[in-house]
């Protein structure tokens, strides 16, 4: 019996340097040759969510929870709090989107502001105590016309500022974990659970419903640069799609086997530069469209989960994390 059992423990032993020293070659990635983040401080302790600028390229906001509200003038070298008179009532917001000077705001619980001017005044826009969930992602499609989607899938459209407002579809998807919008118009939102993920199009009465891929619950979901979906599962697993299909996606990829923090949003820079961020300082970057991998080890010791990535041109970039974590893409430090 001892002696099977040192047979087995000998086997395992050599399995796992096997693996280890050739079966996986991106159990850790090597790092970038390149490390285009830096670190911005702001004496905040809120978890940020979402970053958009102005028709100004060097005005933006960043919006988070404990009523969090950010303004830079300088492209985001430096950040003020802007503070509002909302009442005793702490929202979390989830979202702002501008259309030149004018811009949007979403929160939890509901709550929607707009201003007209970027920005130097706002104003509380009153929502229906029907509308079903709460303001969760906002679009500015242009002169006084935005699109409202709810934390449960409800989505409205405004043409005149906010003062009406007209369902694009019937019902609702469900509680969400995440929702994105292309830049056609479409969205995917994942379920709150992870379970399975849900796509709507222009011109659909309804939410589409779609299975995950495999086992594994869904993180998150968005779109590349051409409008095609991509996919985030847990323990760290990636998927892309091959076509602008809801349902025609790569074989599972696991960039990066030896992490231990699962990956989180992921961002394309270019058609072919995609940046993931993920717990724990974790960031992982592809230059050949996911093909192969490597780490920004430089900020790897920032204590902080990277939750969002956003890109607003390809040399105007931003990651959000939590305690006022922001790191500003600074292509001339490449």
């Amino acid at each position: 019996m001892h002696a099977a059992f040192d047979w087995l423990k000998r086997g395992l032993v050599m399995l796992v340097a096997v693996v280890l020293a050739t079966g996986c070659s991106g159990y850790f990635l090597a790092d970038a040759d390149v490390h285009p983040w830096e670190l911005v401080n702001v004496p905040i302790e809120a978890t940020l969510a979402d970053v958009a600028f102005t028709q100004d390229a060097n005005h933006g906001w960043i919006v988070g929870n404990r009523n969090t509200l950010l303004e830079t003038k300088d492209g985001g070298e430096t950040w003020k709090v802007r503070e509002l008179a909302l009442g005793d009532q702490p929202y979390t917001f989830t979202s702002v989107d501008f259309a030149g000077e004018e811009g949007w705001v979403t929160g939890i619980p509901s709550v929607l502001l707009h201003t007209p001017d970027g920005g130097t005044t706002w104003e509380n826009v009153p929502l229906s105590k029907e509308l079903p969930g709460s303001p969760f992602l906002i679009t500015a499609v242009g002169p006084k016309s935005a699109e409202l989607a709810t934390d449960i899938g409800a989505i409205y459209r405004t043409e005149d500022g906010g003062r009406t407002w007209k369902a694009l579809v019937q019902g609702a998807v469900g509680v969400v974990r995440n929702m994105v919008r292309s830049d056609d118009g479409r969205y995917v939102a994942v379920s709150s659970r992870g379970n399975f993920y849900s796509t709507w199009a222009v011109g659909q009465d309804q939410w589409i419903p779609h299975n995950r891929q495999n086992s594994r619950r869904l993180q998150n979901m968005g779109f590349d640069k051409d409008g095609k979906l991509w996919v985030i599962a847990r323990g760290g697993q990636v998927r892309f799609s091959n076509s602008r299909a809801s349902d025609d996606f790569t074989e599972a990829l696991s960039p990066e086997f030896g992490t231990s923090w699962g990956l989180l949003d992921m961002a394309f820079r270019t058609a072919n530069e995609v940046w993931v961020t993920g717990g724990g300082g974790n960031l992982l970057c592809s230059f050949d469209g996911g093909e192969t991998w490597f780490k920004d080890q430089s900020v790897g010791d920032v204590p902080s989960n990277f939750y969002k990535v956003k890109f607003l041109g390809p040399d105007k970039g931003f990651i959000l994390g939590q305690q006022g974590t922001i790191l500003k893409y600074s292509p001339e430090t490449v």
